[in-house]
């Protein structure tokens, strides 16, 4: 078992910068794979980024591109989203989730997620 804790989130000004964290405990994480979702009102869950489990791999959904970067440090169990240029779209809880195995840009295929941490980006 993984257990996810988020933390980060807040409320910032279009055009402003956050760094979301995820912290990992119990199994050893270095061997997940690791990726952010997000969830705004009334919509589904949508795909952010992902890292595979030795970091040297990523992906970002589109609408990312170009102002978010995932990384993470496996000798502290964290994976790290900083979020640049932020606009009001990007308003939602942002999800922390890891997986064994293959990558996935599928919410479904992920084992285990975190709580979720609010971001709000006011215009």
């Amino acid at each position: 078992q993984v257990q996810l804790v988020e933390s980060g989130g807040g409320l910032v000004q279009a055009g402003g910068s956050l760094r979301l964290s995820c912290t990992a405990s119990g199994r050893t994480f270095s061997s997940y794979h690791g990726a952010w979702f997000r969830q705004a009102p009334g919509k589904e869950r949508e795909f952010v980024a992902r890292i595979n489990w030795s970091g040297d791999s990523t992906n970002y959904a589109d609408s990312v591109k170009g102002r978010f970067t995932i990384s993470r440090d496996n000798a502290k169990n964290m994976v790290l989203l900083q979020m640049n240029s932020l606009k009001p779209d990007d308003t939602a809880v942002y999800y922390c989730a890891a997986k064994l195995r293959t990558l996935a840009y599928t919410s479904g295929l992920y084992n285990y997620w975190g709580q979720g941490t609010q971001v709000t980006v006011s215009s």
